[in-house]
This record gives structure tokens, sequence and C-alpha cells, in this order.
């Protein structure tokens, strides 16, 4: 783990206007690393933000709920802002059983947030609205969704349903249509090269000026 090279990326991002960096998410090389190298991750993404204006939501998946769980408490010792957790790979549960999943993680660490990472395509099933939804009621600190199923009818039903939860683009190629159907924000592949056009596509568009 090149620790001081990853350092310096995040610092950039911060220095471009982002207004979150996501240590360890499914971009990378999290699935690679070792759950001690994890962890660094996340550490260091807290140490370069800290005092900065750049908030810290960190990835703490696993097709394991127990190993998810040990993630999320540890990223929360840590001091990050939030979490985000992919849903389980390969093991294809039930929706009662996503709900039981996110339950138990929520449930490990209430105070700070949780946000579900929804990405079928790579993880070969599918949270649907309904479950988001009962879980969102459920969880007083779930409190939003990174989409990333590329429907924007998804998010339509989503945000129709319970316009407080918060539901992030997580496909650049509709980060501005989901925006305009009611997303609170993206957690995007490309803002790692472009950050500063990015972060002002969010905040351009949630401001209403989509000419600029």
């Amino acid at each position: 783990l090149d620790e001081q090279t990853y350092a310096k990326l995040i610092q950039r991002q911060c220095d471009n206007g982002i207004d979150a960096v996501c240590p360890v998410g499914t971009t990378g090389e999290s699935a690679t690393l070792t759950h001690d190298e994890h962890k660094r991750c996340i550490e260091i993404a807290v140490e370069v933000t800290k005092n900065t204006s750049t908030k810290v939501l960190a990835g703490a998946g696993s097709n394991s709920t127990a190993e998810a769980i040990e993630i999320a408490k540890h990223a929360q010792k840590c001091g990050v802002d939030a979490l985000f957790s992919v849903t389980p790979y390969y093991n294809k549960p039930s929706q009662e059983g996503l709900y039981q999943h996110y339950k138990s993680i929520a449930d490990a660490v209430p105070e700070i947030g949780v946000m579900v990472y929804n990405v079928p395509g790579r993880t070969g099933v599918d949270i649907v609205a309904d479950t988001v939804i009962r879980l969102f009621d459920d969880c007083p600190n779930l409190y939003g969704i990174k989409e990333a199923t590329g429907s924007l009818d998804r998010t339509t039903e989503l945000v129709s349903q319970r316009s407080e939860l918060k539901v992030l683009s997580g496909d650049d190629a509709i980060d501005f249509p989901m925006l305009c159907a009611g997303g609170a924000g993206i957690t995007s592949v490309t803002a790692n090269l472009l950050p500063d056009l990015k972060s002002s596509l969010v905040h351009l568009t949630l401001d209403g000026k989509y000419d600029e």
C-alpha cells in the first residue's frame, strides 16, 4: 500500500472542491486489500481530510455481515462522517436477507449515517425499492442509497415514496438526469480524474443553474 501517494490523491480531491471522498469503495482495489490495509485506507482518509470541508464516506462492504460490521465499527472509531456498504456479492441473498444484513450493520454503528450501495451488475443481486424503503423507515441512521442500476425509473420510484431518502447516482453516464429526477448527489468514478468538473456539475445542477 503506497500510503504517501494515496494521501496525495485524497488531498487533490480536497483541493478541487469535492464534498466527500469514498475510501475503499469498489472502484479501486478494495477487493484485493487485506483487512488491515482496508482499515488503514480509512484511517489515512480521515487524517488527510481533517481540518478541511471534505467529508469521509467510507466503504464498509462485504458478503459477510460480520466482516462488514467489523469494518463499519472501525470506520466509526476512526471518525468518518458516514459509511456505505455494497450489497453482499455472489451470495445472492433474498430481499429479507438483504434487509437483515443492512439492519445489522446500521444497528452496530448507531452514531453514524449508513448508505446502501446497490450495483447489481457487479454483485449479482438487486436490492429493490421496497426493501430500501423498509430499511429507511426502520433504521434511524440509514439515510440513503448509492444507486448504480443505471435506471432513472428506480430513482423516481425511491424519491417519490420517501422524499427525505438521499439517492446518489452511482453511474457517471446518467449523473445529470438522476440529479434532475430528484437525486441528492453523485458518487463518481470520473471524479477521480476530473474532481473539479464533477463537483461543479453537481453544485450547479442542484442550484438549478442548468444552462451553466
